[in-house]
């Protein structure tokens, strides 16, 4: 029984920063792909970085450089680490997961396990 719990949420000022944590249960060290999505009011959920079983990451253009995606396997715990938040930044954040070699920072069809989502704000 696979779930993935969300916290770090919450309201921040413009060029602030905030620390999302999402601890997984109910699979081990083996293989999977992590991610985190973003869905802004009135717009798809979009993902955002995803890492891979070695720790390494992928990131779309407009959080390169701001947000740093990382995993602790023995902890079994996925960070997202944001800094320089822009209003654009606000929505509700999500992690997700799925048991794959393979990593891509996909659609949301692509993951299987999800998180409950924890909301950001930024003004």
């Amino acid at each position: 029984h696979v779930q993935l719990v969300e916290s770090g949420g919450g309201s921040a000022r413009t060029g602030g920063s905030l620390r999302l944590s999402c601890v997984a249960s109910g699979f081990t060290r083996s293989s999977y792909c992590m991610a985190w999505f973003r869905q802004a009011p009135g717009k798809e959920r979009e993902g955002l970085t995803a890492i891979d079983s070695n720790g390494s990451p992928s990131y779309i253009p407009s959080v390169k450089g701001r947000f740093i995606i990382s995993r602790d396997d023995d902890k079994n715990t996925l960070y997202l680490q944001m800094n320089d938040l822009k209003p654009d930044d606000t929505g509700m954040y999500y992690c997700a997961a799925v048991g794959t070699d393979f990593c891509w920072i996909g659609m949301p069809r692509d993951f299987d396990y999800w998180g409950q989502g924890t909301q950001v704000t930024v003004s």
